[in-house]
């Protein structure tokens, strides 16, 4: 039986190609991750803007049948008011700063 002998050069040699795949694999997780998460907003927001197409849609096929076919006053105030109040509503809510999280001064309680 022989003895494996390994010198010093080999085994620095080794070693260095161990740390560069473990580190090439790391980098190629986070980049997958970051490409995962990139994915993930670009399909929420285009998931946003279609359900925002599709209610909008609605909103106005609704009000233009009431509008063409009906000549009742309250059914078109009603069909065109309550529309606007929830957009009013949406918005408000939207653009109101309700709390201010500022950083604390130090010794400032």
């Amino acid at each position: 039986m022989t003895a494996i002998s390994v010198t010093l050069v080999q085994l620095l040699a080794g070693l260095g190609v161990l740390v560069t795949v473990l580190w090439t694999w790391r980098a190629s997780i986070r980049r997958t991750r970051r490409a995962a998460e990139v994915a993930r907003r670009s399909a929420r927001l285009a998931s946003l803007a279609g359900r925002v197409l599709v209610t909008a849609g609605l909103i106005v096929g609704v009000q233009w049948v009431v509008i063409a076919f009906s000549h009742n006053t309250t059914l078109l105030l009603v069909v065109l008011g309550l529309p606007a109040l929830f957009a009013g509503h949406t918005l408000t809510r939207a653009l109101t700063i309700t709390t201010f999280d500022g950083y604390q001064q130090r010794g400032r309680r």
